[in-house]
């Protein structure tokens, strides 16, 4: 069995046309020159976490410093368990099919 991938446009039928004014006509347009102010507190914790790195540098060190040594092992019950845990994860979160 072949399943066919390919999205067909309907943007250029008269029927497309319809329903994209219809939606635009639907949506309340952006109203122009409003302004948000965040509170002291909130931008406070915007910028502690825009200036928390990403990456733990010292612990990507520290590893590599494991690897390069001969030191670093894998366990691999542990790795298993995570990707078992990520695919239930992932699967509770997908919509069923009928």
């Amino acid at each position: 069995m072949k399943i066919d991938n390919s999205v067909k446009s309907v943007g250029n039928t008269p029927a497309g046309e319809q329903r994209a004014k219809a939606t635009a006509a639907a949506q309340p347009s952006a109203p122009t020159g409003d302004q948000v102010q965040l509170s002291s507190g909130l931008q406070k914790a915007e910028k502690a976490i825009a200036a928390t790195p990403v990456v733990d540098q010292a612990r990507v060190d520290e590893i590599k410093q494991a690897i390069s040594d001969g030191q670093f092992s894998v366990d691999a019950n542990k790795v298993a368990d995570g990707l078992i845990e990520s695919v239930r994860q992932m699967l509770a979160h997908q919509p069923r099919q009928a």
